[in-house]
């Protein structure tokens, strides 16, 4: 059946041909539906409980995805004339980038104080081109002495400040972030070429948005022609032919184009993550066209013509071919049971990139060679070398055999040392500026790290409450005695200046109103004093029954963020009786995602195990060989976890849809080699030792090339900046360097040793 469908194709070749060209440009013609998706929410489900509980926050107080200006004066004063005009400079233009609706800074922080009976609210620095050198000192000694402005907009030592904008992106087209990132790196741009003497940096959600395409962007410039270079000149090194060569290159293109085109028509949007599936479309798509070509050439030095030549070509491999296609989609579409959706779509992307690659290598490929001349004088490379080796195996099959289990076995009891870790803005490797950026403020101003805890009274106005204020700078001074805490900002803070300032700025007076309708009176004085912009609604909701806790902190790890938040939700059910309290933001999110996403990808990885095993068995037409194959399918992963608990020991978000992915990948050469191995054994009647040999003749290259190219394809994405991205490349070449390693030494010695025993 399939010798007469092949022969049909080469009859038919040049409206094939035409055909499949229509065909992809009508997939590819999707392309035009395709759009970035810039926001860091990507990567949480819409049913993520940590998602839903950071919308709430935000939709009971104001949203607060932030640009932040670091101000570094050269001279290591922020109090000086030239460096608060300055920021007063990027504090006015601040509110000139698109969708910012607040700007905080040292020069319009409100500051209150008091006058006889009055209290004036003002900013703290309405003119520093007139200010003396008293009233530089004045500003100095209460920026660095108020809560609200200390490790957050100023640094203790005065050596650096910050201006924070305020974005709320109505989020109803992609330019949003690219717009408001544009405006602020002119700002920056402009204050530099202004002030010499002054260096800006730019940190911020909004500003790791804009990160995201900018790195996938960087890599499609710099990673995608050194992966299509590598893969043709590995090609025309195998194939010894332009032809071969060329039409291998034009499945591999349009299998990718048509990928994007179908995402495109699909709605899928464009991410890091999705950006990582060309590269894997492209070295998965050289195997089918390799096995086809391989096996085409060594018929033709026997003395077949072209047209033969495919024929018994697509004879012996449709069957393994379609088999490793299916098994590979399987494990691609495995990433759909991931909780971050990013990996549904690259999953997905991939699928149907490897389903394009198998339609286009069975149709496709076997008309333009076809068509274009091709001469089988000379072997494809590799042929005498591959002969030899399969010699050596079966000679030393039992110490192979022995020797594999035994190194395979140290490395998978190295398993446990991994543990489930990551930091979220080490997913931006340091060529990036927002790392480096990220880096600087830490380091020198405030943490771009922060939790928002929500507390919430029984009844409208309850903030004002004694005893709820109480309980709630009870919960901001333990907050404030913890290591990993650079910045508490609270609404009773302000209580407590607003006090002192109505006793005549008596120091005494700096605590709680002891009366809530005292306090009452205080919050509608000073609330009705602000300027626009610069109101306390990121503070407490409409109806002054909630208020929030922004908590800032250093850079941590995942699993201290977690045990940061477990040890806070103990505390406050222990301290606050009567009051609801809830924790949300980026950190929080990013924190919980890579626990859940092993969880959920501990069940795909075993759905797809279970389909890829009933794959295996009906195409082998044997339960045995079916069980048989799973052991040079799985251990690669597993060894290769080992490998990474040796030498790193974290494993993230990104490196926990590994197995899944790689389960399908790797099954590749175990089905080839088993295929070519039970041909000899049915077919011609070989035994164990010689069917052995004869798949090492026929399919022995094949393998080492295809891996060879799959794992530079992967190693290639290793070189990523974008870290998911590296991190998966890196241990998914692992991955397929060992399964290559058990398919030839431990699958051929284990299959002599299997016939022996029978």
């Amino acid at each position: 059946m399939v010798e007469s469908y092949t022969r049909w194709i080469l009859r038919w070749r040049y409206v094939v041909v035409v055909l499949t060209l229509a065909l992809v440009a009508l997939a590819t013609s999707g392309g035009r539906f395709l759009s970035f998706d810039n926001d860091y929410r990507m990567f949480f489900g819409e049913d993520n409980p940590q998602l839903l509980a950071f919308e709430r926050m935000q939709n009971t107080f104001n949203k607060n995805d932030n640009i932040l200006f670091v101000v570094t004066p050269k001279d290591g004063k922020v109090f000086s004339r030239k460096t608060l005009a300055a920021i007063k400079q990027i504090t006015e233009a601040g509110w000139q980038i698109p969708y910012s609706t607040r700007v905080d800074s040292l020069t319009n922080y409100q500051h209150t104080r008091a006058e006889e009976d009055d209290l004036i609210v003002d900013d703290l620095v309405p003119d520093p081109d007139n200010m003396n050198e008293a009233d530089l000192q004045r500003v100095q000694a209460i920026a660095v002495n108020e809560p609200n402005l200390a490790h957050r907009l100023v640094s203790p030592d005065s050596r650096y400040a910050g201006v924070n904008v305020v974005v709320q992106l109505p989020g109803k087209h992609m330019n949003e972030v690219p717009e408001a990132v544009a405006k602020a790196r002119e700002i920056k741009d402009n204050i530099m070429r202004q002030h010499p003497d002054i260096e800006v940096r730019l940190v911020g959600m909004t500003i790791m948005n804009n990160a995201f395409p900018e790195a996938s962007q960087d890599d499609v410039k710099n990673l995608y022609p050194l992966a299509l270079g590598f893969i043709m000149l590995t090609l025309f090194l195998l194939l010894r032919g332009l032809s071969g060569t060329l039409t291998t290159f034009l499945v591999i293109i349009f299998s990718i184009m048509s990928a994007m085109g179908l995402a495109g028509w699909a709605g899928i949007k464009l991410s890091p993550p999705v950006m990582s599936a060309p590269i894997m479309i492209m070295t998965m798509a050289i195997a089918d066209a390799v096995h086809l070509l391989v096996t085409m050439r060594h018929e033709m030095v026997k003395g077949m013509n072209k047209f033969d030549a495919m024929t018994e070509s697509m004879r012996i491999n449709f069957q393994p071919v379609f088999v490793t296609s299916l098994t590979t989609v399987l494990g691609f579409l495995s990433l759909n049971f991931s909780d971050a959706p990013p990996f549904h779509d690259l999953g997905n992307i991939a699928a149907m990139g490897v389903s394009a690659a198998f339609i286009l290598s069975i149709t496709f490929l076997p008309a333009m060679i076809g068509i274009l001349p091709a001469t089988g004088k000379t072997e494809v490379f590799g042929i005498k070398l591959m002969r030899n080796f399969g010699a050596f195996v079966i000679r030393h099959h039992n110490a192979l055999l022995y020797g594999t289990l035994a190194v395979a076995l140290v490395l998978i009891a190295m398993l446990p040392k991994n543990e489930l870790n990551d930091v979220f803005v080490e997913y931006f490797d340091k060529t990036i500026e927002f790392r480096r950026d990220s880096d600087y403020a830490a380091e020198h101003l405030t943490g771009v790290y922060y939790i928002d805890y929500a507390l919430t009274s029984s009844e409208p106005g309850g903030i004002s409450d004694p005893e709820f204020l109480r309980k709630a700078d009870l919960f901001v001074q333990h907050l404030r005695s913890l290591p990993q805490v650079i910045h508490v900002q609270s609404i009773t803070d302000t209580f407590k200046r607003l006090n002192k300032n109505m006793h005549g700025d008596d120091p005494a007076w700096y605590r709680l109103p002891e009366q809530r309708d005292l306090a009452a009176q205080y919050l509608l004085l000073y609330e009705m004093s602000l300027p626009y912009g610069l109101d306390l609604n990121n503070q407490i909701d409409v109806s002054k029954s909630s208020t929030k806790i922004a908590v800032t902190l250093e850079t941590m790890s995942t699993n201290d963020i977690l045990a940061l938040e477990q040890e806070t939700a103990e505390w406050l059910k222990q301290n606050l009786d009567g009051i609801e309290f809830y924790a949300s933001g980026p950190t929080v999110m990013f924190a919980h995602i890579g626990k859940r996403n092993i969880h959920s990808m501990l069940i795909g990885t075993s759905v797809a195990l279970v389909l890829i095993s009933l794959v295996l068995i009906l195409f082998l037409k044997s339960v045995r060989y079916g069980l048989i194959s799973l052991i040079p399918n799985l251990l690669p992963a597993a060894m290769a976890f080992g490998i990474w608990g040796i030498f790193v020991g974290q494993v993230g978000i990104a490196l926990s849809v590994v197995t899944g992915m790689t389960l399908g990948i790797v099954v590749d050469d175990t089905v080839h080699f088993l295929s070519k191995y039970l041909r000899a054994r049915r077919e011609k009647n070989l035994n164990a030792e010689q069917a052995v040999q004869y798949a090492f003749n026929s399919v022995g290259v094949a393998l080492l090339v295809t891996s060879v190219v799959l794992i530079a394809g992967f190693m290639i994405l290793a070189q990523s900046h974008f870290e998911l991205n590296a991190g998966m490349g890196l241990l998914t070449s692992i991955v397929i360097a060992l399964a290559l390693v058990t398919d030839f030494l431990l699958l051929p010695p284990l299959l002599i040793k299997l016939e022996e025993k029978k």
